[in-house]
């Protein structure tokens, strides 16, 4: 048990300092949205997720309502669910209901990619050290992040604030360079997200993301269709 969760610790160790600097320009943002650093902090530590966040605090900035968060959250964090149930084919007989709880909650993209790569089964123990290395990182950034935007002048906030930006860009590029599907993708995204920046505004920022979201990924899903093993689109 020891042993596989020092492993765990030691396979997050890469992704907590990934998350150390993304999730401070978040605190930053965080604070300069209105938010005081222990509210941006608790945020992190219930949420280990960047998107999620971060669309979070914007509607939370703009006055958004309740429906618009749970909306918002609902279609970015969705993908949470399938990552779920594809690492449950992965786990370990000891695996207990409880436990599989406990590590739903730390699942992100990166640990989800770590334990996809895994030869071997997934132990609770493994799972925990990986869920707590990076939750440390997450949170850790978060607090220096929102202290920092609390004490720095506003020139170096608006400067670091872009870091979360910057991870999103650096998420998107590869796979858009490398897909013709992900870079249409984005594009219609980006397109109706500028439509409604400038265009109509009476749409809050909240309903925005939701319907940019929906809208691209079923253009997506109709102009790239996905075929199974037999030739059949799924």
């Amino acid at each position: 048990m020891k042993t596989r969760f020092f492993r765990g610790m030691s396979h997050g160790v890469p992704i907590a300092l990934g998350y150390l600097s993304v999730s401070f320009g978040f605190g930053i943002m965080a604070v300069k949205s209105g938010l005081s650093a222990a509210a941006a902090s608790a945020i992190s530590a219930t949420n280990l997720t960047s998107a999620g966040q971060a669309a979070g605090v914007s509607i939370i900035a703009a006055g958004g309502t309740l429906i618009e968060m749970i909306l918002a959250q609902l279609t970015i964090n969705l993908r949470y669910a399938l990552m779920a149930l594809s690492l449950s084919q992965k786990l370990d007989k000891s695996f207990t209901t409880p436990k599989r709880l406990i590590a739903s909650y730390g699942i992100t993209d990166e640990i989800f990619a770590v334990a996809s790569a895994q030869p071997e089964r997934l132990t609770p123990g493994y799972m925990y050290g990986m869920i707590l290395v990076a939750f440390l990182g997450w949170v850790s950034g978060t607090i220096l992040g929102a202290a920092a935007g609390e004490l720095l002048p506003a020139s170096v906030t608006n400067a670091m604030g872009i870091v979360l930006y910057g991870m999103f860009i650096a998420i998107i590029i590869p796979p858009s360079r490398k897909e013709k599907s992900v870079l249409t993708v984005v594009i219609i995204a980006a397109l109706i997200s500028i439509l409604f920046k400038y265009l109509i505004t009476v749409i809050s920022g909240g309903f925005a993301i939701i319907i940019s979201a929906v809208i691209a990924s079923a253009a997506g899903a109709l102009l790239f269709p996905v075929h199974d093993e037999e030739g059949d689109e799924v």
